[in-house]
């Protein structure tokens, strides 16, 4: 589930480094995927908007066992 997580999160890299930001991928146990957001994410007012309605959507729609994504 790791590698497929990866991947995806590859794939959405670039969504959010056009506005200035990033996403690091921390760990995933047990559906619980945790990422870090990077550059500009880290403050603005929409990360967890984006967090939810791109991020986690994404990665629960491509790959199964994903229950939710959270920042640390």
């Amino acid at each position: 589930m790791e590698e497929q997580v990866r991947e995806c999160i590859e794939k959405l890299r670039p969504l959010l480094q056009r506005d200035g930001g990033d996403i690091e991928l921390v760990s995933v146990e047990e559906g619980v995927v945790k990422v870090r957001l990077m550059g500009a994410c880290c403050g603005c007012p929409m990360s967890q908007m984006t967090l939810k309605a791109v991020v986690e959507d994404t990665l629960k729609k491509e790959v199964p066992g994903v229950e939710r994504v959270e920042t640390v």
